[in-house]
């Protein structure tokens, strides 16, 4: 949108520039306005703008229709220096008043609203005014890669996830202004505001701006906009970790007294949250078997369930769970469901098109990618993403910028490092299921997989992580584990590096044996991340290392 400074008296009203952006110019935007305003847009309110509904500046507050703020609070930030004056300037764009202005900004009008006219769709029409928290992401403009619905100014010319994962967030414009081809890291802990009007107007909703570290941050926003897009999700929000992510959402979400639903095999943390922290707000939690369709339907139809939350695949067994069936199920009775996709990865499998209501991920893992940041982030729609960003708010956990650059960074070379992933996860199953000195081997993409069927269903890859027991004790398992010379014994997963550990060792070791068995966490069992590395470098370091044992 290219608007000329010439509309208004330059002795008045300071320029600003946009940048073009015939996305952010749709059909006229109808508001209506308040009379209750405390403070004018600007002291010479007479001057003549084909802004507003009076022809004029109004001091009167002006009201937009839904989901329009959270669109200037992204295109604005992208296009223009000056967001406040960005947001007056879209709220209101009428032709009635184009003949009363000068030829140069009378021109400049009639350019810009033919320019909207022709992008804009044949019968436009605005829902009634609402209160901008009440705002709510149309459906309109959206085309579908895959099963995954995309904003077409989004995508219009990115075709795959590889694509997304590279300029989602970035190639189309961003919060910064910058000719780099990164994204800048905004090192800053607040945002100020050049005088007192500006700030009233930002508290009373006439303009969009940052204001605090801990609300949020122009290279934050890009990640949570990348994600986003592979995501198919209206919002996203980042977070300091995966368990920040996971336990923000689950007490925004769950009330003092509430009643959830989670699965047997999960992360260990997770647990613990939901069996020592929770109780103490009278939260009350059933756990099934990941298969245990029954028991779910039964928790719903007994309890008020608010959220059944769990993993898919779960850890480190890597069950898999119906997300379509779970979806099915829980909305009937009006419950919420969140997938930790995190084993998946968004390229592996899409839980919001499946019907999964959010999903969480650990960005520490395949998104960053590389082992060197923490992060965590939750995607959804964006009335149930805002409500765990209010009490975020509050709790902080913020991400920091300089994390969000390198996430940002990991995430262009995903699609290329989970192919690799899973194409040497999937061979080493194989091979690791065959060999006499493995007893069994838990890997989705494996025929033996209880949820095989499942997981062939709803995922187009299987991921990089194979667990499997050795055939032996503890000591005959050590020994394999420190015969190999490639992965690094440590937690985590998901990196360039491939990555292995002992669950009953690295996760569990402060329980008894007895105790780990009630989780099925075996002395004899591997949890073997795969990285990057060539293939038969890999199969060859695991034979040799079978061959110590």
């Amino acid at each position: 949108m290219a608007v000329s400074s010439t509309i208004f008296s330059s002795a008045s009203i300071p320029t600003f520039q946009c940048r073009s952006d015939p996305d952010l110019v749709g059909s006229p935007i109808g508001g209506s306005s308040s009379s209750s305003s405390r403070r004018h847009f600007n002291a010479t309110a007479g001057i003549t703008s084909p802004f507003t509904g009076d022809g004029r500046i109004s001091s009167m507050i002006l009201r937009f229709p839904p989901n329009f703020v959270r669109q200037l609070s992204i295109k604005a930030r992208r296009n223009c220096s000056n967001i406040g004056v960005a947001q007056i300037v879209a709220a209101k764009w009428s032709n009635d008043h184009a003949s009363g202005l000068p030829p140069a900004a009378a021109a400049a009008a009639a350019s810009s609203a033919s320019a909207a006219a022709a992008s804009a769709p044949a019968a436009a029409s605005f829902p009634p005014v609402v209160d901008v928290d009440e705002e709510v992401v149309a459906a309109e403009g959206v085309r579908e890669i895959g099963s995954v619905q995309l904003k077409d100014s989004e995508s219009s010319f990115l075709s795959s996830d590889g694509s997304l994962a590279v300029h989602a967030g970035e190639r189309l414009g961003r919060g910064i202004v910058t000719d780099a081809i990164t994204t800048p890291v905004v090192n800053t802990s607040a945002y100020h505001f050049k005088t007192t009007d500006e700030l009233l107007d930002f508290k009373e909703k006439r303009s969009v701006s940052f204001e605090y570290g801990r609300y949020g941050n122009p290279t934050t926003i890009v990640l949570e906009e990348k994600i986003s897009a592979l995501e198919g999700a209206e919002s996203t929000l980042v977070m300091a970790s995966g368990m920040c992510a996971s336990t923000v959402m689950l007490l925004a979400l769950v009330p003092a007294g509430g009643h959830i639903v989670t699965t047997t095999d999960c992360y260990r943390k997770t647990r613990i949250f939901m069996e020592n922290f929770l109780p103490k707000m009278g939260i009350t939690v059933t756990v099934i078997d990941p298969a245990d369709i029954a028991g779910l339907e039964a928790a719903v139809n007994n309890y008020q369930v608010s959220l059944f939350f769990t993993e898919s695949p779960t850890n480190p067994f890597l069950r898999c769970v119906d997300i379509e069936l779970v979806s099915e199920i829980c909305h009937k009775r009006g419950t919420l469901v969140c997938i930790d996709g995190t084993f998946a990865t968004p390229l592996n499998q899409k839980a919001l098109a499946l019907g999964a209501d959010l999903v969480v991920h650990s960005l520490t893992k395949y998104i960053g990618g590389h082992n060197d940041v923490l992060g965590g982030c939750i995607c959804g729609p964006l009335k149930v993403v805002s409500e765990i960003r209010n009490l975020h708010h509050v709790l902080g956990g913020t991400l920091n910028p300089n994390a969000a650059y390198l996430i940002i960074r990991g995430m262009k070379t995903i699609h290329l490092r989970v192919k690799q992933q899973n194409s040497t996860a999937s061979r080493m199953a194989e091979i690791l299921e065959a060999h006499p000195k493995v007893s069994h081997v838990y890997y989705p993409g494996l025929a033996s997989h209880p949820e095989h069927h499942i997981a062939k269903r709803q995922m187009t890859g299987f991921g990089g992580v194979v667990s499997f027991e050795i055939d032996g004790d503890i000591e005959a398992t050590i020994r394999f584990v420190d015969s190999l010379k490639i992965p690094y014994i440590a937690p985590s997963f998901g990196g360039c590096e491939s990555i292995v550990d002992q669950p009953a060792i690295m996760s569990y070791w402060d329980l008894t044996q007895e105790e780990r068995l009630k989780y099925g966490i075996k002395d004899n069992l591997v949890r073997f991340s795969f990285g990057v590395e060539d293939f038969e470098d890999v199969k060859a370091d695991v034979l040799q290392a079978l061959e110590a044992i």
